[in-house]
């Protein structure tokens, strides 16, 4: 065998053995996740609150507690959250907002939200309308890609 087909080799293996090891990785943070997520199911509740700001901001500046920040791990105490400061009963508090609602939630509003810890998990509108974000305008290879999938019937007609 020339040295060619031996580096190739080798290097398929070590691409494999990655492959193996992101799988079983990937599966324990799921489990994990789902964990979390079981957990903050089992400690919501409905809160009426009123938002005054929403950013997405790092950690330490987000005014939340030093033990929050603690806890957190090392790695994300660098990245940037959604935080939304809220006026709840007396109080202004700074809590972290799912990143899936962060951009549903009204500023300048109050609203009846879903909140776990100093997690929100949802947010539903009290008072007035609820402003609808414009629709982003799609692409020309999504117009084509829809068009063809309502020929082909994977889509039903408008």
């Amino acid at each position: 065998m020339s040295t060619g087909w031996i580096i190739f080799i080798i290097i398929m293996v070590i691409l494999i053995g990655l492959i193996i090891a992101l799988y079983f990785l990937g599966k324990k943070a799921q489990k994990k996740q789902e964990e979390q997520q079981s957990q903050i199911d089992a400690m919501k509740q409905t809160v009426s609150m009123l938002i005054i700001d929403k950013k997405k901001m790092r950690l330490k500046d987000a005014g939340l507690p030093q033990a929050v920040i603690d806890q957190t791990p090392k790695l994300m105490r660098n990245s940037k959250l959604p935080i939304i400061k809220a006026k709840v009963g007396p109080q202004v508090l700074s809590l972290v907002c799912d990143a899936k609602i962060f951009d549903d939630v009204p500023v300048k509003k109050e609203v009846k939200a879903v909140v776990s810890g100093i997690y929100i998990t949802g947010v539903k509108g009290l008072h007035g309308k609820q402003e609808k974000k414009p629709e982003k305008k799609k692409s020309a290879y999504a117009r084509f890609v829809e068009k063809l999938q309502e020929k082909g019937g994977a889509k039903p007609l408008k």
